[in-house]
């Protein structure tokens, strides 16, 4: 395989996670129809909005794909989301669960955080 061309899926997909987990959003009806934005309004990362990235390649034969070929593009997807989750956890102490993470969402934890922590310390004081 050509090695510019795995770098260039294993970038995408970690590149592709980070969005899901910050920007994108899916509205959808009770019949699981797209409800959100058009395409034009539809919010996704842009060079500015992404850092650089490095891919490593692990090279290694998997004896079930064609000529010991493996998939290249789809793992790094996966470990972006609960990445970022984590570290706004690590930053701020709120967990956050449901997509996409926004300031908003976090500003709301971080309320919710504060009250029932007040409410915490005043069932202490009685």
């Amino acid at each position: 395989l050509n090695p510019m061309l795995v770098a260039g899926q294993m970038e995408g997909s970690a590149y592709m996670g980070a969005a899901e987990a910050v920007l994108e959003h899916h509205d959808v009806n009770r019949f699981g129809l797209h409800q959100g934005p058009s395409l034009l309004d539809y919010r996704l990362p842009t060079s500015v909005d992404t850092p650089e990235l490095h891919a490593l390649i692990v090279e290694s034969i998997d004896p079930e794909g064609p000529y010991g070929a493996k998939e290249a593009g789809e793992g790094p997807l996966h470990p972006s989301i609960p990445a970022i989750s984590n570290a706004v956890f690590d930053a701020v102490g709120i967990r956050l669960t449901h997509l996409p993470f926004t300031p908003g969402k976090v500003l709301a934890a971080l309320a919710a955080k504060r009250e029932a922590e007040a409410v915490g310390s005043e069932e202490g004081t009685r």
